[in-house]
């Protein structure tokens, strides 16, 4: 029987691993230890299999108002996994983890201790109030397809196209 959340979409397990893309990033705190024990949760998270990770970044904080250079700057990653669990359970899973390592949800694009962000979730375009997937602003965003291309140098954002031609027009031509 499939069990349906209110929102509508389907909590129950897949039957068959979907390849899910996750964001990682942290600009407060222990930056690099907060990720290295964030990437072991993802390990440990049930109907999950096959986490690999890319090399983490340093890059500048992005505000609604753009880079700030006197934020602490962000340490980020990309994380890719196989994983049966349904789109929203994947989403609270990466919500819990957040919240284990001190992520308050105060200020849209704030400073935190953790960020995890469902990038893709296999080739599923969702568009709800409480989940958007493909993510609508990854192909914007260097410090996310970076460490992307990094981890799978033949990714593709749904909808979007190859990492690295979009990671190429980002910088200008230079992929």
């Amino acid at each position: 029987m499939n069990v349906r959340l209110a929102h509508g979409i389907d909590a129950a397990p897949r039957s068959t691993p979907v390849h899910a893309v996750v964001a990682l990033g942290a600009n407060l705190g222990e930056r690099r230890a907060t990720l290295a024990a964030a990437v072991e949760e993802l390990r440990r998270l049930s109907l999950t299999s096959d986490v690999r990770v890319s090399a983490p970044i340093e890059t500048v904080a992005v505000t609604l108002e753009g880079e700030d250079e006197d934020a602490p700057r962000y340490l980020n990653a990309v994380a890719l996994l196989e994983t049966r669990l349904a789109p929203a359970e994947l989403l609270a899973s990466l919500h819990r983890i957040e919240a284990r390592h001190g992520r308050v949800r105060r200020e849209r694009w704030g400073d935190r201790t953790l960020d995890l962000d469902l990038i893709a979730y296999g080739d599923e375009r969702i568009d709800r109030d409480d989940l958007v997937v493909p993510h609508p602003r990854a192909h914007e965003r260097e410090f996310v397809l970076a460490p992307w291309l990094d981890v799978d140098p033949d990714a593709e954002i749904p909808g979007r196209g190859r990492v690295a031609d979009l990671l190429g027009t980002l910088r200008g031509g230079l992929a």
